[in-house]
């Protein structure tokens, strides 16, 4: 013979179930939301970082010419605001200003060089720069 054991539920405990599933799904939404937040600042600065090692790469490549070129060196001046190279390099709103022998660091030494590169992120209002001073001894 088997037997049937009931249990009746008290008036209090009607919809628990319920409630637990919607607690459960709250938790779960903002693990979610977190995880889409992460996410959106790790594709700003991965995007910054890109940016900021191509703006490298051009202050690099600039000073590599004034050393090649030497005999030339008047010829690398731009003065502010520079030259725009946003079309050639990727840097959006991109601006590269070289700067001779007029400068704190420099004292009116003309081998020595600063180089400037400048660039403003879209939908950001700070403009971003990576700046090198160098001395390039030779030429006149």
């Amino acid at each position: 013979m088997k037997m049937h054991i009931r249990y009746r539920l008290s008036s209090t405990q009607k919809g628990i179930v319920l409630l637990e599933g919607l607690i459960a799904i709250l938790i779960f939404s903002v693990g979610i939301l977190g995880a889409v937040g992460l996410q959106a600042t790790m594709i700003k600065a991965n995007s910054d970082a890109k940016y900021r090692v191509e703006a490298g790469l051009i202050v690099e490549q600039r000073i590599s010419q004034m050393w090649v070129d030497q005999m030339n060196l008047a010829n690398y001046a731009e003065p502010a605001p520079g030259t725009d190279i946003s079309a050639g390099s990727g840097l959006p709103n991109g601006r590269r200003i070289t700067i001779r022998g007029d400068i704190p660091n420099c004292a009116g030494n003309l081998s020595c060089f600063v180089v400037k590169v400048t660039w403003q992120q879209p939908g950001d209002s700070a403009e971003h720069n990576v700046t090198s001073v160098a001395r390039v001894t030779g030429g006149v």
